[in-house]
């Protein structure tokens, strides 16, 4: 779980004091200027400090959860952003509503919500639903008016066997089914997709143990094809790992150990990022899960990512940009925890196919050659074509091309398709292209050209908006509005960048 630490007290001396705690200046007596003012916060509110970004010029960039008169928030979160000397310049908020209830009692006892979940649940697929723990008072702000609330976890098995921890959001008073969202979110050795590769291991008595202290302590276990817990450590005799292929239990170990180093590499070298919450710990591999099992996912309960081995286990999903898609998504959840539904989740979703294909390029592996393709290796659709598109999202069959009204109706790696299409034009621009023996044909929504800047600032401005400008809520107008501050925060307002990113979003209809 997330560690969080409580700034608490209900009066605005007291959060003025926790903001100048965590690095605010004072500043001047007006009321503009004043912590409490600025941020905007009621007298029942509380903060829980997240996590900062700070700019190379000192600017400061403070996200926070919230609380009602102790109760969590959901769709709360802010980030402060702050100038050098310590002036607010500007809150961006998941809501812009009060938070205000009229009564912090439900209406209804915790039972009624448990059954409202479950029912929920079963009504999405999911196979053996069950409470994971008592359903908790939540103050659900993510959408329309507040409102108390329940949320209750309930576990299962999704519809194509990948574990479920669904998020059901209950009225406290009439317990009316408010919202649901998921948080198991899915997308020397020799191995399947990458060949022979370096691999991070130690020496553990008279053999070797599959474990990377460079980068975190990163270590990879398998499964046996079981569903539950931690799995068997690899290791072996002679530091030797794998052949290639998928009837030895190492190959896919070696995949999988790869993509994570690459992926740490990847952000330390571009972001300065170390690990996926930026503490320099790692999370943990685990492969070979169930029997023909296809797909991946990460989960933030074990801060670890999952591999199945595919139809017939003979093609597990531990290629290079599923394993940092799936190490990405732990990024996001650590930064600006985007919801895993509507177009909030088509936005999570992007952000790890995004970071993915940049980790591919920066792999420069001639097994695996940087595209702008997701998931071309593993052949989930047994004819050798990839998953998702960035170019021309409708290519997959499912994503659009452009924003419609009814996006958020999708399911997240189909609404994900806009933003794809977004950073496809945002690097390479419209047009026909052919990058590493890759055609494209990248079309815009309106028929004008759009001129890409190329992929590496193009990576820099999302990683910026994710993780100081987006939120819990951010939708795609916001996405644009996220883009263009980091756009102008990067490289200026009358920047070349500044202007792709807005012709970008123009282009896939987001305006």
């Amino acid at each position: 779980m997330r560690q969080t630490s409580r700034i608490t007290g209900i009066s605005t001396a007291t959060v003025a004091a926790a903001l100048l705690a965590t690095g605010f200046s004072a500043g001047p007596a007006a009321a503009k200027d004043d912590p409490w003012t600025s941020i905007g916060l009621g007298s029942k509110e509380q903060l829980v400090a997240r996590g900062t970004v700070t700019d190379p010029d000192g600017t400061v960039h403070a996200r926070y959860e919230r609380t009602y008169d102790g109760i969590p928030v959901l769709g709360g979160d802010l980030v402060v952003h702050r100038a050098p000397g310590g002036k607010i310049e500007e809150v961006t908020k998941a809501t812009d509503a009060q938070i205000k209830v009229p009564t912090t009692r439900p209406g209804l006892a915790a039972p009624s919500a448990e059954k409202t979940a479950l029912a929920a649940a079963r009504a999405a697929g999911a196979k053996d639903a069950s409470a994971a723990r008592a359903p908790r008072k939540v103050i659900w702000a993510a959408s329309g008016k507040p409102v108390l609330a329940y949320e209750t976890v309930v576990e299962g098995l999704q519809h194509d066997g990948t574990p479920s921890r669904l998020h059901v959001i209950t009225d406290a008073g009439n317990g009316k089914k408010l919202h649901q969202f998921e948080t198991v979110v899915t997308g020397t050795g020799t191995g399947q997709y990458n060949g022979k590769v370096k691999v991070g291991s130690v020496k553990s008595g008279k053999s070797f143990l599959l474990k990377d202290n460079a980068r975190g302590g990163h270590q990879t276990y398998n499964l046996q094809h079981g569903e539950e817990g931690k799995g068997k450590a690899f290791t072996d005799a002679d530091d030797v790992w794998g052949n290639g292929k998928p009837d030895m239990a190492q190959t896919a170990a070696v995949d999988a150990q790869y993509g994570a180093a690459v992926t740490w590499d990847y952000y330390k070298d571009t972001f300065g990022r170390k690990g996926i919450r930026n503490d320099g710990k790692a999370a943990y591999s685990r492969v070979h899960f169930g029997k023909g099992y296809v797909n991946a996912f990460w989960d933030d309960e074990c801060f670890c990512m999952t591999y199945g081995d595919g139809q017939g286990d003979k093609k597990p999903l531990t290629s290079l940009d599923v394993a940092a898609h799936e190490m990405t998504h732990g990024v996001t959840s650590a930064t600006a925890n985007l919801q895993y539904n509507g177009e909030s989740g088509g936005l999570n979703e992007a952000t790890s196919d995004i970071m993915a294909t940049n980790v591919e390029f920066y792999a420069k592996n001639a097994a695996d050659p940087g595209d702008y393709l997701i998931g071309e290796k593993i052949d989930i659709n047994g004819n050798g074509t990839a998953l998702r598109y960035m170019d021309k999202p409708s290519k997959d069959g499912e994503s659009p091309d452009f924003w419609n009204p009814k996006l958020g109706e999708l399911d997240v790696h189909y609404s994900s398709g806009v933003a794809n299409h977004f950073f496809y034009l945002l690097s390479e621009g419209s047009g026909k292209k052919v990058i590493n023996g890759v055609k494209y044909d990248s079309p815009t929504q309106d028929g004008k050209a759009v001129k890409g800047i190329g992929r590496e600032a193009a990576a820099k401005i999302w990683y910026k908006a994710l993780t100081t400008y987006m939120t819990s809520t951010t939708d795609y107008k916001g996405a644009r509005v996220a883009t263009l501050k980091a756009a102008q925060s990067l490289y200026g307002k009358n920047s070349t960048q500044y202007k792709a990113v807005a012709a970008a979003w123009t282009g896939v209809n987001v305006k």
